[in-house]
């Protein structure tokens, strides 16, 4: 029984090792996948004045377009805008870049239908956002227009409404898909008709950068702030999206603490079958004591025989969970339902930062697990001289 008892306490383990690995690297994996999907529409690092919507870039901006480590730079524009076509309106971010754009971002590579073309010589055109563009209805092989409205600044209202809009019109080429979040805010156009659009000169909201990949970012970053100073904001993707960020990481932590108070919970088993191996071994430690063995040494086999315990079930864990982090990731076992995400399987991302946390976590638990029944069973069961 008592055998059987210690062989339950180790599947126990094992389980709850297990739903660790799988279920952080399942966090570790979605974390991934939207950094992923930011990285084809954000920039590495961007520029934001400290006030106010918009800037002109000055002689510090050259210096930064010309900065070795700077692989892009983009200047942007964005607004809000109504956007009609045909019947259907709807209000929509209008973001205005240059060719620097496209090259930064690939987001050329993530069309749904159509191409991504903006600017030719002769005509000028608006990509939109998957969402965007179901929500107005908007077919490739029309032939309306889509039309933009935008209140003009320091404009009065006089006795016809519409003097106080500008109204541009452009032409689709295209609808893009990055991720939900820009699928139904964003539509691209050429930064000029953003200008335009909105009565601007050289005035940009925002420049974007691309960083080489041997460069690291934070410390650019560092370096542009000093060069910009008070005046300006230079963020990283991160600090971009960082509610979204800050969230999974919440998650991914409380998370952790539940499976590990479950895992806590699980190694009351462990108790359990040390209390009766301790009270069924009454004569076999009276003859370890004839033998010369002392209080602490009799303490130490019954606690080596609890981390073992918790030891074997943490190693049998482990390998059981990545064994399915691993299937997962080469043949995507768990499905996600078409058409909803830009992947077919769930996604997982091994990270051995998180391995060593859950086997240390793991061995600690059954540690003081097995330190309550050697200190106190003990002391009250068997009789030391």
């Amino acid at each position: 029984m008592i055998n059987i008892i210690s062989l339950i306490s180790v599947v126990g383990v094992a389980v709850g090792t297990m739903a660790l690995v799988i279920v952080l690297s399942a966090f570790n994996g979605l974390n991934q996948f939207l950094d992923q999907q930011y990285s084809s529409f954000d920039p590495d690092l961007k520029i934001l004045p400290a006030k106010g919507k918009t800037f002109v870039p000055d002689a510090r901006f050259e210096q930064i377009r010309n900065r070795e480590q700077v692989a892009f730079f983009a200047e942007v524009l964005e607004e809000n805008a109504l956007l009609k076509y045909g019947n259907r309106q709807r209000p929509a971010i209008v973001k205005g870049v240059d060719e620097n754009f496209t090259l930064m971002t690939g987001i050329d590579t993530l069309m749904m239908d159509g191409n991504f073309v903006l600017d030719t010589p002769k005509h000028q055109f608006v990509v939109l956002g998957y969402g965007v563009a179901l929500d107005l209805g908007v077919g490739l092989t029309f032939v309306d227009p889509i039309k933009f409205y935008v209140p003009k600044r320091n404009a009065k209202l006089g006795h016809n409404p519409m003097n106080a809009f500008n109204t541009e019109v452009l032409y689709p080429s295209g609808f893009f898909q990055v991720q939900i979040d820009f699928d139904m805010q964003y539509t691209l156009v050429p930064i000029d008709f953003a200008r335009k659009l909105f009565n601007y000169e050289n005035e940009v909201s925002a420049i974007e950068l691309g960083i080489n990949d041997n460069v690291d970012v934070e410390d650019v970053k560092d370096e542009l702030q000093q060069i910009l100073g008070d005046e300006y904001q230079v963020k990283n993707r991160f600090e971009l999206h960082d509610v979204v960020y800050k969230m999974m990481k919440t998650e991914k932590a409380v998370v952790f603490l539940i499976l590990a108070f479950i895992l806590l919970i699980a190694s009351f088993n462990i108790i359990g079958s040390l209390t009766m191996l301790i009270l069924d071994k009454k004569e076999d430690v009276g003859t370890l004591r004839s033998l010369g063995a002392n209080q602490k040494t009799i303490k130490q086999l019954f606690l080596i025989e609890g981390c073992l315990i918790s030891f074997s079930g943490a190693i049998i864990g482990l390998v059981l969970g990545l064994t399915i982090c691993l299937l997962q990731i080469k043949f995507g076992i768990v499905k996600l339902a078409a058409g909803n995400f830009m992947m077919n399987a769930y996604p997982v991302s091994i990270h051995f930062t998180d391995i060593f946390i859950i086997f240390i976590t793991v061995v600690l638990i059954g540690f003081f697990a097995s330190r309550f029944p050697v200190q106190y069973i003990t002391k009250r069961y068997l009789q030391f001289s």
